[in-house]
């Protein structure tokens, strides 16, 4: 169990030996991250780690957050997808909160999303804590795909005409 667990986090911490030294330097120290949900109007401001280890009860207030809107069910999120996003605020510049659209989902919710569009993946990583459909108030739309893009870090999807980026901890690919 700890060999895996060393060798889950190697694999984590890899991709982010390679990110811009700036991006690198924001997850050295305290990671802090501000949220705003458009769907449920909560807010939160949350140190979830400090470059040593992540913290529990802030985490849970991120599982608590960033849960499927529609039915209530929480689910842990990946701390790698809450660095991505500490990288992506760096990257950017940006100093609002991270406008969220859709944290984790339940298969119930995917399920239903996908029946109305064939843009929700049936396999989303959404149901897996390991996505996030977001926006910055002061980075453009465009702005922040191309930083996604350029951290690497996973996938990034740009959705222009609803006003979001989709950024997971999946395989890095773009669409």
């Amino acid at each position: 169990m700890h060999r895996r667990r060393f060798l889950r986090t190697l694999a984590t911490a890899a991709p982010l030996l390679a990110l811009p030294g700036t991006a690198l330097a924001a997850l050295r120290g305290p990671r802090v991250l501000t949220f705003a949900h458009t769907h449920t109007a909560e807010k939160l401001k949350v140190e979830y780690g400090d470059g040593q280890q992540y913290f529990p009860d802030a985490l849970a207030a991120v599982n608590k957050l960033l849960r499927d809107f529609r039915t209530g069910d929480v689910h842990d999120i990946d701390p790698a997808l809450l660095d991505l996003l500490a990288a992506l605020r760096t990257h950017t510049g940006a100093s609002t909160p991270f406008q969220v659209i859709s944290g984790y989902r339940s298969p119930r919710t995917n399920a239903m999303l996908h029946r109305r569009s064939g843009a929700v993946a049936s396999g989303s990583y959404h149901m897996k804590g390991q996505a996030i459909d977001i926006r910055l108030g002061d980075v453009s739309l465009g702005a922040l795909r191309t930083a996604a893009v350029e951290l690497g870090l996973g996938g990034v999807g740009y959705y222009r005409a609803s006003n979001f980026v989709h950024v997971d901890t999946g395989p890095i690919r773009t669409w």
